[in-house]
């Protein structure tokens, strides 16, 4: 597996969105095939390190010029206050050229937001914090119709979530991806979801004998 899974970073980046996901992808330790993994990479607007909500100062890996589907398995789009400022337009844009590639597009709370008012929900099933929030912060979201109330949506190779459900967003890029068998998927949400011991022996006996 050569290609890196890349999240798109930026000030007050909600840390808590998209950490469960970025666990799993970037250690693979739960991956169907033993000794795999999508390893993360940051990529920013520019290369000038952010500042997320949590504090930390993210140095991007890359640039959004210098980012290229082809070399993806995924895009990650994490919430943020700041995603309506217009430095952000270019990465809505290579979110269109990686859905255009078949490459798949993740995105959680305030980056659906910014992806509805970029026309990206218009056509595709979608999901989003509220419909009001997406009526009232991108005025040009066009995509009522298609809106899906669920705490995320897949359509096609376009992911969406709420900003509360971070666990059911890393469901389902996981399931997306196919990076883990369906019963090990199944035990780590259960795991997530319940929080008991049966659940994390089934998630144990889920996994895959070393060779």
């Amino acid at each position: 597996m050569a290609k890196n899974a890349h999240l798109y970073v930026l000030d007050t980046l909600a840390d808590w969105e998209p950490g469960y996901l970025l666990a799993e992808l970037n250690s693979g330790r739960y991956f169907a095939e033993p000794g795999t993994s999508l390893p993360v990479r940051t990529v920013g607007a520019t290369a000038a390190p952010v500042r997320t909500k949590g504090g930390l100062r993210l140095t991007p890996d890359l640039t959004v010029a210098e980012l290229d589907p082809a070399d993806s398995a995924v895009l990650v789009l994490p919430g943020a206050d700041t995603w309506l400022e217009p430095e952000h337009e270019p990465i809505l844009a290579k979110a269109r050229e990686f859905l255009a590639a078949g490459v798949p597009v993740a995105a959680i709370c305030g980056a659906t937001i910014a992806l509805g008012q970029a026309g990206v929900l218009d056509d595709r099933p979608h999901t989003s914090n509220d419909p009001g929030a997406l009526a009232q912060f991108a005025p040009r979201y066009r995509g009522a119709a298609h809106y899906v109330a669920e705490p995320a949506v897949v359509g096609g190779d376009l992911i969406t979530a709420t900003g509360t459900a971070p666990v059911e967003f890393t469901r389902a890029v996981l399931d997306r991806l196919g990076v883990l068998r369906p019963s090990t998927l199944r035990a780590w949400h259960r795991l997530q979801t319940e929080r008991s011991t049966e659940s994390f022996v089934a998630l144990m006996d889920s996994l895959p004998t070393p060779a």
